[in-house]
C-alpha cells in the first residue's frame, strides 16, 4: 500500500513540476529552478512518513483522481488531503513517503477522522485532545504534521466499509489490534465514551477483520464493566484458575509489543500499554481469587 501511495504523491510533484515550467520568467517557479540549480530537493532523513516538496496549482483535483486509481479509498482521501496541502502552501508542504509505520500513521488518521465525526460535530477541545494524542505518540513535529493532514481528511465524505476492510486487507493482524487500541484512545481523549464513536469503532473493527472476542478485549481495557478484567483476557467469571492462566499467557503472546515493533518504538511504546493493561487484568483476577 505504501508504495501505490508514493505513486500519488510522485504524480502530483510532476504534474507540479510540469505546470511551473510553463510559467513565464520572474514567476515563484522561475525562482524556484534558479535557487536549487534544477535539482530536486532531496528528503530529509529521518523525517517519519513524511518529507519535504515543492507544489503547483490543480494538486486536489490530480490527487484525488490517481489516488483512488492507484491507493483505493485510502489514496483518494490521502490524495485529495496532500492536493489541497500543496495549493494551500508554497513551500515546506508535505508529501507521503510510503513504509509500514507510514501506512499505519496514515490508516489511523482516516480512521480516526471518521471516529471524530460520528457524533456529527467537531469542536475545537476534541481537536486539541486528539492533537496532544499524536504529540504524546509521535512527537511535536510529527504531531502537527499529522493534525494538518487530520484538517484536510476531515472535510471529506470517508466511506468507513470501504477504507476499513482496506485496512483489514494489507494490514497485518497484530498492527490492526494495535490501530483499534489507539482509536479507542482518541474516543476517550475527552474524557467521554460517546455511543456514535464506540459504534463506529465497533463497525471499523468488524470491516477490518478483527474478531469480536478481540474487539471486546480492547473494548473492555477502556470501557469498563464489573467483568471488565475476564472481558480482558477473553473468559468468563465461571473460568477455572488453570484456564485463567492458559488466557493470559495467550493473550500475552498475541498482543506482546514485539509483535509490532516494525512500525517503530513510538508505536511499541502504545503496544506496550496495551500489554501492561492485559496484565493488570490478570493481577486484578488474580487477587479476586487469591491465587498464587
Amino acid at each position: 500500500m505504501g508504495k501505490l501511495i508514493a505513486v500519488i504523491i510522485l504524480a502530483i510533484v510532476l504534474y507540479a513540476v510540469l505546470t511551473m515550467r510553463k510559467k513565464p520568467g520572474g514567476s515563484s517557479g522561475g525562482t524556484a529552478d534558479k535557487d536549487s540549480g534544477g535539482k530536486a530537493e532531496k528528503p530529509s532523513k529521518g523525517a517519519g512518513p513524511f518529507q519535504s516538496t515543492s507544489s503547483g496549482g490543480y494538486g486536489k483535483w490530480v490527487g484525488g483522481g490517481l489516488g483512488w486509481v492507484f491507493g483505493g479509498p485510502i489514496g483518494g482521501i490521502l490524495g485529495f488531503a496532500l492536493g489541497s496541502m500543496f495549493e494551500g502552501m508554497n513551500k515546506g508542504t508535505y508529501s507521503y513517503r510510503g513504509t509500514s509505520r507510514g501506512d499505519f500513521a496514515m490508516s489511523l488518521l482516516v480512521l480516526s477522522a471518521a471516529v471524530m465525526k460520528a457524533d456529527n460535530k467537531i469542536v475545537k477541545s476534541e481537536l486539541d485532545y486528539v492533537r496532544s494524542f499524536f504529540i504524546r505518540q509521535f512527537g511535536e513535529e510529527e504531531g502537527s504534521r499529522l493534525m494538518l493532514m487530520l484538517r484536510e481528511i476531515l472535510k471529506q465524505d470517508i466511506k468507513l466499509q470501504e477504507v476499513s476492510s482496506q485496512v483489514g486487507q494489507f494490514m497485518d493482524y497484530s498492527s490492526r489490534l494495535t490501530l483499534l487500541h489507539f482509536l479507542f484512545g482518541i474516543a476517550a481523549a475527552d474524557g467521554e465514551y460517546h455511543p456514535d464513536e464506540v459504534s463506529v469503532i465497533g463497525n471499523i473493527s468488524a470491516y477490518m477483520g478483527i474478531s469480536i472476542e478481540d474487539f471486546t478485549s480492547v473494548k473492555a481495557m477502556f470501557v469498563k464493566d464489573t467483568n471488565w478484567a475476564y472481558t480482558i483476557l477473553e473468559i468468563t467469571p465461571s473460568a477455572t484458575d488453570d484456564e485463567v492462566k492458559k488466557a493470559y499467557r495467550e493473550m500475552a503472546k498475541k498482543h506482546h509489543p514485539d509483535m509490532v515493533a516494525q512500525l517503530g518504538d513510538d508505536i511499541k511504546r502504545a503496544a506496550t500499554e496495551k500489554f501492561q493493561k492485559i496484565s493488570a487484568a490478570y493481577e486484578e483476577i488474580r487477587k479476586q481469587r487469591g491465587m498464587i
